[in-house]
């Protein structure tokens, strides 16, 4: 038989549930975007990456952590997995 899941265990494992699904669909939309830098930079002979510009965001990010009492190291580590990715898409749309 199914264990009953108490109300606000539920309740609280909902609101987790629904900003999962927010986070996915801002990633998606933030995809959107970088997709089409990476589109952008190819046309104009550009490199996929910007370190300079990657920098800058890790300083805004690790900021933005701060002021929302997130870890700052999980923050940047967060979105340095994603820059990763992001450049992966540049080099891909760059050999086309």
């Amino acid at each position: 038989m199914a264990e009953h899941t108490h109300p606000e265990l539920q309740r609280l494992r909902d609101s987790i549930d629904n900003i999962d699904a927010a986070l996915v669909h801002l990633l998606a939309e933030r995809f959107k975007f970088t997709k089409a830098v990476g589109e952008f930079k190819a046309a104009q002979g550009l490199p996929p990456a910007d370190r300079a510009r990657e920098a800058d965001q890790m300083v805004r990010l690790r900021a933005l952590a701060e002021s929302a009492t997130l870890d700052p190291d999980f923050a940047e580590k967060f979105l340095a997995f994603i820059v990763r990715e992001v450049i992966r898409h540049h080099e891909a749309i760059n050999s086309l």
